[in-house]
């Protein structure tokens, strides 16, 4: 299987609901795609600008001052005190890896790729690209003989699931028995909200309590987007096993896959400021705590959703048929089947709409209660 084989993008199917919800008086509410609406910091542009005279090729393992950034934001903020330069690289966004990882290993036929049963559909595009097959499990003790990379993602998208340190080293043990690459994408690790990500950060796979002491076959995604606002600078980066990243680093320099520079720096600037990432939290929580009651209001049940950018909602009907209601009221979520064959009675609602859109939103379901 190649790109072309792939099926239509599935965003395409909810182009009727958005213009059904486009029609609405008040207009649309758009709580649908996780792209972020507010400014990107001024430190982080005032780096880009700073940097704009970029006349000769990036490298692509990252500049010097890049790297260390992301060493040290990882001791600072993720618990993950050991690395060096060697276990780290910046990537073109998080989606190119998560797409490209298979192939960048060298997987094809007979390869295994596991993902979460509800998940981002990137993962399974990934294998299929490749020429793997993809299996969606979320039991480490189900995960079969044959795989070769295993992603998990924590907090999940779309639900919110988060792994804790004993699930996370349950599912090192496991990846680590099948001589699999375990592959950990954190992009929401800073908004944690309920439980025990409300007083605690969300851990990463490379979190010495979960390691055993060693980083053999494991990884960590992380992005810039939704913290920072960086959806558009493509910014994001992976660290882990030194030898993994020297592996999918060799076919990176053929195809060319480098961060502009300017981006670089700015990148550094993002890494070393934690006031912009805190204040950005605060209004994705100002906007969750508005959506949350109004969705229960309306007869919603909220499942998951203790840590990222997302409320995984269910009337305990079919997806299609809530995006249907919702659409009525001129709100537009994303469908629970696009994640997967177990979502088929939930919708997305992502924090990442303007606060006034998203208290109108609240406003219109909670009088379409009464």
């Amino acid at each position: 299987m190649g790109v072309r084989d792939l099926a239509d993008y599935p965003w395409d199917a909810v182009v009727p609901f958005r213009e059904r919800a486009a029609q609405h008086p008040q207009g649309l509410v758009d709580l649908s795609i996780g792209s972020p609406v507010d400014p990107t910091p001024e430190v982080i542009r005032r780096a880009l600008a700073e940097a704009t005279d970029a006349h000769s090729y990036p490298q692509n393992i990252g500049t010097p001052a890049l790297r260390e950034a992301i060493v040290d934001w990882y001791a600072r903020r993720r618990g993950v005190s050991d690395l060096t330069v060697e276990n780290v690289l910046p990537t073109v966004g998080s989606k190119e890896l998560v797409a490209l990882l298979p192939t960048l290993l060298g997987l094809g036929d007979g390869d295994i790729v596991v993902f979460p049963r509800v998940a981002y559909p990137t993962y399974e595009v990934g294998a299929r690209v490749a020429g793997a097959t993809p299996i969606a499990e979320d039991d480490p003790a189900a995960w079969p003989e044959g795989t070769k990379l295993i992603w998990i993602n924590t907090p999940g998208n779309p639900d919110g699931r988060t792994w804790t340190l004993d699930e996370l080293a349950a599912a090192v043990s496991r990846a680590r028995e099948l001589g699999a690459v375990l592959a950990s994408d954190e992009c929401y690790a800073e908004l944690g909200w309920e439980g025990p990500w409300a007083t605690e950060p969300v851990p990463s796979v490379l979190d010495p309590r979960v390691t055993g002491g060693t980083r053999r076959n494991l990884l960590s995604v992380y992005s810039l987007s939704k913290q920072s606002n960086l959806a558009g600078y493509r910014a994001a980066f992976v660290a882990g096993c030194s030898r993994v990243i020297a592996e999918i680093l060799a076919p990176r320099k053929h195809l060319g896959l480098m961060m502009p520079l300017p981006v670089q720096h700015a990148m550094v600037a993002a890494l070393g400021d934690d006031d912009h990432v805190a204040a950005q939290k605060e209004l994705y929580r100002a906007r969750r705590d508005l959506l949350l009651p109004a969705l229960q209001a309306a007869g919603f049940r909220i499942d998951g959703s203790e840590a990222g950018l997302y409320l995984w909602a269910t009337e305990g009907r079919d997806a299609w048929e809530s995006m249907g209601r919702l659409a009525d009221l001129g709100i537009l979520g994303g469908p629970g089947p696009f994640y997967g064959a177990d979502a088929g009675e939930h919708v997305r609602l992502s924090l990442t709409a303007p606060l006034d859109r998203v208290a109108e939103g609240a406003r219109r379901l909670r009088d379409s209660a009464l």
